[in-house]
Parts: structure tokens; C-alpha cells; sequence
């Protein structure tokens, strides 16, 4: 298609796939491998679009940043992993996921200074609440998240990530309910008073555990009764939506294309523009 065509028609010139058309590709491939896009596109349209051609669309589609859908008053940072191609087989790799209070997510490959400029973006509430599992690269991330959008920032540890690390403490029952009891009002200091005793290697893990995370663990019935969040489960369910794309069986991609496949995923997962049909 030429340049007065494309013009007429509202298309970019030189291009043999109409936006719409595109669209429907991206989609195919935020959902499944570049080759069974292809098989799908054959099948639902009658095209046959190749594989490599579907990459390239990917690679040469600009899918902008997630934006918030309204006021955003917390987030949920945690990590997930990427195979990437090496020198005699795959190397799993880190990247961090972001899934805001109104359900926006988006996901970032060793860009934290990326993923710091887009949050000093977003509509953050003054007052913001800051999730996350214990990993300590969680917190260097959401130490500044917002930068000065954020008057007051709170980081709680999740809620069911703290109960998971009690219960690997071996303890009658009635030890275990009461802690939890404990814990759950934020009395961390007679948590650990009554764990002291017990010197077996894991509650002295755990001990340590309460006590890195000390300024992390508020009053979690208070909160819960606010209407405050106390669990980082959005961001866990984002990462499993995410790794249905990126840990197809015996997927592994080059370190240069791992940024624009979680873009392409994340945009599909928030019914981006881009990838809206609707649109």
C-alpha cells in the first residue's frame, strides 16, 4: 500500500496488515507462542501470517506504560522469573511486577529506574500503602515508589506470606493459634517474647524474621477493619497470569525482547488500547 493510500485509509504507508488486523495478532501472541498465533490466525481468519512475522510485530509495536484507571491508594510488588537463552541452554532471570489498588499491572525486566519514573506517574494518593513478600529487593523498590507524590508511604508485609513463615515453625496447635492471634493485632513484641523459649533453628529463624520486619507488620485487624489492604495476592495472581506467556514449556527468550513481551502480556492482561478490539 503506498503512501496516498495508506493516508486515505488512515494507515501507515508500506504496511500489509490493517490496524485492526494488527491488533488481533498482538492479541494471539500475548496469549500464546509466536507459533501457535500463527496456527490460531490460520484457522480463525484464513491468513497465513508467519511466525516470525508475528515477532516482529511484537518488536516493532510501541505499547505504551500502563496507566491507572482512577486514584490509586496502594500497590503489590513482587517478582517472577524469565528463561533466557545462553551458552549451552536457558538462565533464569528476575523481573519485578507491579499490580496497583485499582487491578492496573505492569512489569518491568532490570529497568528499576523505569519502574520508578512510571510510578511518579500514576494518580497516587498522598497517604500509600506498599505490599510486598519480605525479599529485600521488593522493599529497595518500594522504598521510593511515587518518589514525592507520596506524603506518607506504609509497607506491610503480606499477611499470608507472615502466616506461611509461622507455620514452618514446629509448635503444638494452641502455640501456633495464639501467635497468630498475636500477630494479627500487632503485637509483634509478645510474639516474640513467647517465642524466645523455644530455641529449636527454625523459630529463631523466624524470631529474626519478625524482627527485620518489624516497622512491616501493623495492626492487621485494624487495618483489615479501615478497609486497608494486608495481602500481596493481586501482584502473586499477575505473576501467574504473566508466566502463562513467558514459561510456555521449554520457552527462552533473548534478554532484548524479555521487556517487550511482559508489555505485551501486561497490556493484554489490563485490555490496553493497543489491544483492545473494542477501540
Amino acid at each position: 500500500m503506498g503512501e496516498k493510500q495508506a493516508r486515505k485509509l488512515g494507515l501507515k504507508p508500506y504496511t500489509q496488515t490493517s490496524p485492526a488486523l494488527t491488533k488481533c495478532c498482538l492479541r494471539l501472541c500475548a496469549q500464546n507462542s509466536f507459533a501457535q498465533a500463527e496456527e490460531n490466525i490460520k484457522v480463525l481468519m484464513g491468513l497465513s501470517i508467519g511466525h516470525s512475522s508475528l515477532h516482529r510485530f511484537m518488536e516493532q509495536t510501541e505499547i505504551q506504560e500502563a496507566e491507572a484507571r482512577g486514584k490509586v491508594d496502594s500497590a503489590s510488588i513482587d517478582g517472577g522469573k524469565v528463561a533466557l537463552r545462553c551458552e549451552g541452554g536457558r538462565e533464569w532471570k528476575d523481573y519485578k511486577a507491579v499490580t496497583l489498588s485499582d487491578g492496573t499491572c505492569e512489569a518491568f525486566f532490570q529497568q528499576a529506574e523505569q519502574l520508578q519514573s512510571w510510578s511518579e506517574q500514576l494518580p497516587l494518593s498522598p497517604i500509600f500503602t506498599c505490599l510486598g513478600d519480605g525479599h529485600d529487593g521488593v522493599w529497595r523498590l518500594t522504598a521510593n515508589f511515587g518518589g514525592s507524590l507520596v506524603a506518607i508511604r506504609r509497607e506491610v508485609l503480606d499477611w499470608f506470606h507472615l502466616m506461611e513463615n509461622l507455620h514452618k515453625v514446629q509448635m503444638l496447635p494452641s502455640m501456633h493459634r495464639w501467635l497468630e492471634h498475636l500477630l494479627w493485632h500487632g503485637a509483634v513484641e509478645s510474639a516474640l517474647q513467647f517465642l524466645l523459649p523455644i530455641k529449636q533453628h527454625k523459630s529463631q529463624c523466624f524470631q529474626n524474621y519478625l524482627r527485620k520486619h518489624r516497622q512491616r507488620l501493623p495492626d492487621y485487624h485494624l487495618y483489615q477493619q479501615l478497609g486497608l489492604p494486608i495481602g500481596s495476592g493481586k501482584v502473586e495472581s499477575t505473576i501467574k497470569q504473566i508466566g502463562f506467556r513467558v514459561k510456555l514449556a521449554g520457552a527462552s527468550w533473548n534478554q532484548c525482547n524479555v521487556p517487550k513481551i511482559l508489555r505485551l502480556r501486561t497490556a493484554f492482561l489490563n485490555n490496553s488500547p493497543e489491544l483492545s478490539i473494542s477501540t
